[in-house]
């Protein structure tokens, strides 16, 4: 009979008795529960249960059933010593044993774990603790102040690898040249398989000795991973030489000492390769988190005081410096100058900061001292949501991944297999017909060893996650967050995308456009506009005003100003009657509209423009044109993704005309007009019932339905308000090329991977068969053990330098801007 648990669960959302009892109720309904008590004031759960019945996912589930939220906390965990597939889910079975961890994500490129768990029945101490029980090395949390600690973790395992192999690679060689250098009248007190012996014993121990432990962990976790393959052929080299030596069994033939040495050396190369280039996979997040200075300029009671970053609270006053970072986000109070937004946006060109300005932490100031009040701190700034977002996503395997793990399971007992398989055909079968009776017993055992450490599972295991983990890590480098691997997978199966139009192809507000004056002098047409204009609230007038301000002319003093609805408004300057409004307002007033300024207007409404006709003292002056501004580089964006040959969708709840003629400027030929925000998610669902895979691209506030409803949404961020919640994918520039060059990025990663992918099939598929034996019948070619190490070495470290190329990628949208 299962032992009964106890579990307490912190539960969001409940404000009365009902909503205690309502939880309850959902609780007890499950098969395996014995009790459960909601306590309202400490907003907990606690329930008994039979694990054996019912877990912890779904007693959480129950919970969300019924309406609420359960508190979970989520670590991001630095782990270090993993190798392979295997070693992966050594781990994560490791962790996912304890009592309370939900849901465990093991990434091997960025050798990080990332856990869900109820911190009321699992502790990081005893994740800690099944961590390295399982043989493998904690070494903190991310976000803690621990990357000195897993810096100088790394760089002492490099350096212990270099040692093992500058030691095995010149004792193996030692051991060659006594076997082909007339060296015996040297040594005639000892026969030279046993000084062979006692010189390669404790470099083999040195040597193999990490292999050989990690073997004996993953069996005494009950795994087969690759380093049990190994330990297994190096093994066999060596005790075969030591029964030879010896005339135990085999002869003095079966004596390949300097083999068994330089075999566990290129293994070790191997490994040390693929730990530097992993260790430069996730530089990009690295990179991230050092942004963020360590102290911060607090001005207090008039002094200025040095503090650390972690005592800083929102609403102090900080004091940057020119040259130094700014420490957290917060609101420029005084001071102007320039701030390098780059690391965080990808935004080249400095931006002029001044009273009331957003600054963002982790950002440069270039050229002035500023004076700014903390409104983020910590865990909140922009900057650590980027780097929250970014890790989280390099965690999340697409299904891709998911596959090339799948393969790994069976990867190793199939080789072991065809291993053994290969020892028996050459014994038994094939060596009688291809081999001389003496040589039978060494090419049987040869190949064994051959398959063994020729064998592979590294790269296929290294293949996705390095990749995600570079390419995200570009991602952010260039202003673009990818928020997971499933939203990679997608992006590369687009065939249309969906604009909104409002905000997110235009700018989204009204803005004066053109301006023409019947003689000529426009400056003078727009005062007079931007004068009258100044005493109304419509959006349309403060586009004119906002334009005479941006030029620096005057605004002069009108009286009796009145405002008519749809037509528009009337004021008297100078005692002359001033008038600005559509044909209706002329016409109610008899003022007349010559052809040429009657042309003109319908020119610009033909573009979705509104002509506002201008006159004084009952005579026409001209126009002026407002239009809801299309973005800079909308037009090339749309063009970008015809190249790319993905349909392209606007959609927008202004009227048809105005609709198709933003649409015709940008190249857009298909058009939903008048379509309410709450019915655009209902045309991206058509969308996708005509078999269309859908990206959304929308503003990340107004669009949020749209957003989750698409196979993928696309946020775009106005430089530091960023969307972080919505969509799969947060753009930090207000530019539509980034969602070019969004799409572009996430099809060059998973193309990356489906490269790494066939590579490390490849490899196994060809390799594995020579080195059983295959080619020898036909063509007496071998594959030495050593050379089968090399080899297996190189297939793993150019999986990862494949993946390390896409740190250098620049999307073709990207340069198109620049």
């Amino acid at each position: 009979m299962t032992e009964e648990k106890r579990a307490e669960l912190r539960i969001s959302g409940m404000t009365c008795a009902t909503c205690a009892a309502t939880i309850e109720k959902s609780l007890k309904g499950r098969e395996g529960v014995k009790r459960a008590e909601v306590n309202l004031g400490k907003e907990t759960a606690s329930v008994e249960y039979d694990p054996g019945k019912v877990n912890l996912k779904d007693l959480e589930l129950a919970v969300k059933d019924a309406g609420y939220e359960v508190i979970d906390e989520r670590a991001t965990i630095k782990v270090g010593g993993m190798v392979c597939a295997t070693c992966v889910s050594t781990v994560g079975e490791a962790i996912k044993s304890l009592d309370g961890v939900l849901d465990v994500t093991v990434n091997l490129g960025s050798e990080r774990a990332y856990v869900t768990y109820n911190p009321r029945l699992t502790t990081m101490g005893e994740i800690r603790k099944a961590i390295d029980d399982s043989g493998y090395q904690y070494l903190g949390v991310v976000g803690e102040d621990t990357e000195d600690l897993e810096r100088a973790a790394r760089e002492k395992d490099l350096r212990e690898k270099k040692r093992r192999i500058i030691v095995g690679f010149a004792v193996s060689l030692l051991l060659m040249a006594m076997m082909f250098l007339p060296l015996g009248h040297l040594f005639m007190f000892l026969p030279m398989g046993v000084l062979m012996l006692l010189i390669s014993l404790p470099v083999f121990v040195y040597v193999s000795a990490p292999i050989f432990r990690a073997a004996y962990r993953a069996l005494k976790n009950r795994n087969l991973n690759m380093d049990v393959m190994y330990s297994m052929g190096i093994g066999v080299a060596y005790v075969s030489s030591v029964l030879g030596t010896f005339r135990i069994v085999l002869t003095p033939d079966f004596m390949f000492y300097e083999t068994a040495v330089m075999l566990a050396s290129f293994l070790t190369l191997g490994r040390y390769m693929e730990t530097r280039a992993k260790g430069r996979t996730s530089e990009a997040i690295k990179k991230l988190m050092g942004l963020q200075p360590r102290t911060a300029t607090l001005i207090r009671d008039g002094q200025e005081v040095e503090t650390p970053i972690e005592e800083v609270q929102v609403e102090d006053v900080i004091l940057v410096r020119p040259g130094e970072k700014i420490p957290t986000d917060g609101e420029v109070l005084d001071g102007e100058g320039y701030v390098d937004e780059s690391m965080i946006t990808g935004e080249p060109i400095p931006v002029l900061k001044k009273a009331h300005s957003a600054v963002v932490g982790g950002t440069l100031n270039k050229n002035s001292a500023l004076r700014f009040r903390a409104t983020r701190v910590g865990r909140e700034t922009v900057l650590a949501q980027i780097i929250d977002l970014v890790d989280q996503a390099q965690g999340s395997r697409p299904s891709i991944q998911r596959i090339a793990d799948r393969a790994v399971s069976y990867f190793i007992p199939v080789v072991l297999t065809i291993a053994f398989l290969s020892f028996l055909a050459w014994y038994f079968v094939l060596g009688s017909r291809y081999l001389q009776p003496e040589g039978v017993l060494l090419f049987s055992l040869t190949t064994m060893i051959s398959v063994l450490v020729v064998a592979c599972p590294c790269a296929l295991g290294l293949a996705s996650p390095t990749a995600v983990t570079v390419g995200l890590g570009r991602g952010a480098e260039l202003g673009v967050l990818i928020k997971s691997g499933e939203a990679l997978e997608v992006s590369d199966h687009l065939n249309r995308v969906v604009f909104d139009k409002t905000g997110t192809l235009t700018v989204g507000r009204p803005d004066v456009t053109d301006i023409f004056a019947a003689d000529g002098d426009e400056s003078a047409l727009l005062q007079l506009a931007a004068s009258l204009e100044n005493s109304s609230e419509h959006p349309l007038a403060d586009a004119v005003v906002r334009k005479a301000r941006a030029e620096g002319l005057d605004l002069q003093e009108v009286r009796e100003f009145y405002a008519f609805a749809g037509k528009g408004v009337v004021g008297r300057m100078d005692g002359k009657e001033l008038v600005m409004g559509n044909r209706t307002m002329l016409s109610e007033r008899s003022i007349p509209i010559s052809d040429e300024i009657s042309a003109k207007a319908l020119d610009y409404e033909k573009l979705g423009r509104t002509a506002l006709f201008v006159a004084l003292d009952g005579r026409l002056l001209g126009i002026v044109a407002i239009a809801d501004r299309i973005k800079e580089n909308a037009a090339l964006a749309i063009s970008e993704l015809k190249r790319m040959n993905l349909g392209v969708v606007m959609i927008t709840g202004d009227n048809p005309r105005s609709a198709r003629a933003v649409a015709e400027q940008i190249g857009i030929q298909e058009v939903y007009a008048e379509v309410l925000p709450q019915d655009k998610a209902s045309e991206v669902k058509r969308l996708q019932e005509g078999g269309n895979v859908v990206a959304f691209v929308g503003d990340g506030i107004n669009d949020a339905p749209a957003l989750a409803q698409s196979d993928v949404g696309i946020a775009i961020g106005s430089g530091t308000d960023v969307a972080i919640e919505t969509g799969g994918i947060v753009l930090m520039r207000d530019d539509l090329l980034d969602a070019v060059a969004a799409i572009q990025l996430s099809k060059k990663v998973m193309s990356r991977i489906k490269q790494n992918i066939f590579w490390a099939f490849a490899y196994n598929v060809a390799l594995i068969p020579v080195a059983a034996g295959v080619l020898y019948p036909a063509f007496r070619i071998t594959f030495r053990p050593e050379l089968a190490g090399l080899a297996m070495a190189l297939s793993s470290v150019t999986v990862v330098s494949l993946s390390l190329l896409l740190k250098k990628y620049i999307p073709e949208a990207k340069r198109i801007r620049e």
